[in-house]
């Protein structure tokens, strides 16, 4: 009977253990939603970054961190209609790996992680040059906020404003939209090695296209990140 009151004693004290680190966990994050807005997520207290584990997904700590400055420089702007979601393109990896990262910073998850094309005149594998010109079919840095769903020539299509001058602000005349596209294809990526390019969309899975574009749709933030130093330097939102 003592051994058996003892185990029960054990058991109820690691619940309320749990219990608790569960509660702090929901407060230092309850950032997130009510009614009328959405707080701004304080990465010093809550380590999204572990708990969604996206190192192991691939994603680098300092593109993240990049990503969630940038979001709470913009959060504080009002620029975001949806905060709930925010999407990273990290284009310092080769298109070979799933280099899309959707988080929901609402419920704490990676709704989704798959290939993206970058523009066929960044480079072949890997983007590793950039435009904001008209026609220059590259791949523009920075952050936007997502706009309408559409229906274009590839199908349900997600308008993308560039919020960063000079580095992305012609991404509506320029008609650089998130779309479908056959060529964003794994099978491609295992045997050639790298997925096709675009005109300078970031071009998703034909499967995963609609999903994605209606959870980001409507003002959230995408950050489209290189190792490029002249963004790094001159970025209003990093520096």
């Amino acid at each position: 009977m003592q051994k058996k009151n003892l185990i029960l004693s054990s058991l109820s004290f690691i619940v309320i253990l749990t219990s608790s680190f569960a509660n702090k966990f929901r407060n230092a994050v309850a950032p997130v939603l009510s009614k009328s807005k959405i707080n701004i997520i304080d990465s010093g207290k809550f380590n999204l970054y572990d708990s969604l584990h996206l190192e192991i997904e691939g994603l680098n700590r300092q593109v993240f961190d990049y990503a969630i400055q940038g979001y709470q420089q913009l959060m504080q702007l009002g620029q975001l209609k949806n905060p709930q979601t925010l999407s990273i393109i990290d284009f310092s990896m080769p298109s070979k790996v799933k280099r899309l990262y959707v988080l929901d910073l609402v419920h704490f998850r990676l709704l989704f992680n798959t290939y993206v094309a970058h523009g066929r005149n960044s480079g072949l594998q890997t983007a590793t040059t950039f435009s904001n010109q008209p026609e220059s079919f590259k791949s523009s840095l920075g952050f936007y906020s997502t706009q309408n769903i559409y229906n274009g020539k590839h199908g349900s299509s997600l308008q993308l404003n560039g919020l960063e001058k000079g580095f992305n602000d012609n991404a509506l005349s320029r008609g650089i939209v998130m779309h479908a596209a056959n060529y964003v294809d794994e099978q491609l990526a295992k045997t050639r090695g790298y997925i096709g390019r675009s005109l300078g969309c970031p071009a998703v899975p034909e499967k995963v296209h609609a999903a994605i574009i209606g959870a980001i749709a409507n003002g959230s933030c995408l950050f489209v990140y290189a190792n490029d130093k002249n963004y790094l330097t001159h970025s209003q939102y990093l520096n």
